[in-house]
């Protein structure tokens, strides 16, 4: 297998991991196999859903970091650290110079493989909310 195959699958099975560590811990909070079938599919919904945003919105906040709109954020916090730190203010630099020399190291992430495995949970959390909705939501009313 080549090497960036392997390393797309590592990727994706990491994220994977990931979200079904988040849809798991749901799960287990909101008591998975203790009560009734209707129950059981809302769990799972919820799991499902929950792990979907959370990295749906992650790949949002690289995205958006990825753009340089953060660049101030960090900007403001390093002179905040500097003005506490002894002889810290001559290491200060404008934020042209400091956007500059930030934005030339920055590389671009690849995160098509997060938004991917989220949008994934994301839609299957619907197709369960959607299950519920068919099957129990008249009879629990």
């Amino acid at each position: 297998m080549k090497k960036e195959t392997k390393a797309l699958l590592t990727k994706y099975a990491i994220c994977f991991g990931v979200a079904a560590l988040i849809a798991f811990i749901v799960f287990f909070v909101e008591g998975f196999f203790t009560n009734d079938a209707a129950h059981n599919i809302q769990v799972l919904s919820d799991g499902f859903i929950v792990s979907g945003i959370i990295l749906t919105f992650a790949t949002a906040l690289i995205y958006i970091s990825d753009t340089g709109a953060l660049v101030g954020v960090g900007f403001t916090m390093r002179n905040a650290f500097l003005t506490f730190v002894p002889m810290g203010r001559a290491k200060m630099e404008t934020f042209a110079k400091y956007r500059e020399r930030v934005l030339s190291k920055k590389k671009q992430n690849n995160v098509l493989h997060i938004l991917i495995v989220g949008v994934s949970f994301l839609f299957l959390g619907i197709v369960f909310s959607i299950i519920w909705t068919c099957l129990f939501l008249n009879k629990a009313a």
